[in-house]
């Protein structure tokens, strides 16, 4: 019992030293404008947005499946960083281990998202070659299919874009069948939508 208030204090304690970080940057940043100190206001603001993108991202996080068939995921693993300017919020999640295993990578403002959407465009992919197009859900995704030269193991990635983000499910050591049947956990609406 006293481990569970222990736990729960914990996690009170860093929501609200996050949030407490998100209103230092605010007050900063209109502080810094007001004082006519734009590019102070400018770093306090992209700091204030960095926050934000990593809160939403922990929320995005714990919609992702416990595990992906029999794969568990691995939450000590867990990643969520904001990228400020580049590309937005990067999400990181793994599942299993050894032989066989998974990821899943949600990046915001992917600069992939180009040449997926261009891919998924082109109505011969998937004409043998090692790219086809699927569904999940009703979106169009990118399936590849690659082999190591060395061991002869294949791996599979499925790129799925969802708006202005990609999500990256990638595995190894298993067939084709089994990365769809691990894209079909995937709650592919449910993102869409917390990634709005």
């Amino acid at each position: 019992m006293k481990k569970t208030f222990l736990l729960i204090g914990c996690f009170l304690a860093l929501t609200t030293a996050k949030a407490q970080d998100f209103n230092k940057h605010l007050s900063t940043a209109r502080t810094s404008y007001s004082s006519n100190k734009l590019s102070e206001a400018r770093f306090a603001m992209q700091q204030m947005l960095q926050e934000l993108d990593i809160m939403a991202g922990k929320e995005i996080l714990k919609l992702l499946p416990a595990k992906l068939e029999a794969l568990n995921s691995v939450t000590s693993n867990d990643n969520v960083s904001g990228a400020s300017g580049f590309a937005g919020i990067v999400i990181h999640r793994e599942y299993g281990a050894g032989e066989k295993k998974a990821s899943i990578d949600i990046i915001g403002n992917s600069p992939l998202m180009a040449s997926v959407n261009a891919i998924l465009a082109l109505p011969f992919v998937g004409a043998g070659g090692n790219q086809k197009v699927i569904k999940l859900e009703g979106y169009k995704a990118l399936l590849e299919k690659s082999v190591d030269s060395e061991t002869n193991k294949e791996s599979y990635e499925i790129k799925l874009p969802l708006n202005s983000s990609l999500l990256t499910l990638k595995a190894d050591g298993v067939t084709e069948e089994e990365i769809k049947k691990f894209a079909a956990g995937v709650p592919v609406a449910q993102l869409v939508k917390a990634l709005q």
